[in-house]
């Protein structure tokens, strides 16, 4: 009976035990989404800030207040030895009635195949002119390239009055190396979605987070609130 008993005290010393040290996990875990969302906003946020106070080098504000969303990809590594790649993270915000979304959370990544040694950081930034453009980027696996909407975004403020072919793109694509920004028509890019993180923030994907309830500011974590903050600055709302 004695041991029985003692036996009844172990099992259940031994699930509290078990029960903290889960908790304890969880709670690690989720700490360490919550950071790794704030970087990937904050990144983002200083990218487009950064780009944005180049003067005369700057995305036209007639673009920006056009797009229905806006794609920033900071710190991409393109290296290559015989075989090429891109690997990086970002994040898209959707204007909404109440500024822009909470950003959800993507991949980009793509390859290429030639004679090439060497590697170098890039930032991207992609302007999404309208709903045709945003379907294509909340799909699960989005290449870039193959599409006729796409193309190199004007920048500088003769920029502004641009062709109608440009004003009626889907996509508009910029790249940053080395200090020098300019609009490329990117090839072979492939943006996915990161629902990994997104559920651990939002508790929902891509597409619920940049498609679904509209929320205001205030309303969203406070660690990615940089991002749509930074847009905020340099575009209205449209009418």
């Amino acid at each position: 009976m004695k041991f029985s008993m003692r036996r009844m005290v172990i099992y259940a010393m031994s699930a509290v035990l078990l029960a903290a040290l889960s908790a304890n996990l969880v709670s690690a875990q989720k700490k360490s989404r919550t950071h790794d969302a704030a970087r990937h906003s904050s990144a983002a946020a200083k990218v487009f800030t950064e780009i944005m106070n180049v003067k005369d080098k700057a995305i036209p504000k007639e673009m920006l207040d056009k797009a229905e969303a806006i794609a920033v990809f900071p710190g991409v590594i393109k290296a290559a030895f015989i075989i090429g790649g891109r690997g990086g993270q970002g994040v898209i915000s959707t204007r909404t009635r109440n500024g822009w979304s909470p950003p959800a959370f993507f991949n980009l990544s793509g390859g290429s195949f030639g004679v090439q040694i060497g590697a170098q950081k890039n930032d991207y930034v992609f302007l999404i002119m309208n709903e045709d453009g945003v379907k294509g980027l909340l799909e699960d696996k989005f290449e870039m390239g193959g599409e006729a909407g796409i193309v190199a975004g004007p920048v500088g403020r003769e920029a502004a009055a641009s062709t109608n072919t440009t004003l009626d793109a889907g996509i508009l694509s910029y790249s940053r190396s080395k200090g020098a920004f300019i609009g490329a028509a990117l090839k072979g890019v492939v943006i996915s979605p990161d629902n990994d993180l997104n559920q651990a923030i939002y508790r929902a994907k891509a597409t619920e987070v940049l498609t679904g309830k509209s929320i205001t500011l205030s309303e969203m974590p406070a660690g990615v609130r940089i991002f749509p903050r930074t847009l905020a600055r340099y575009s209205h709302l449209q009418n």
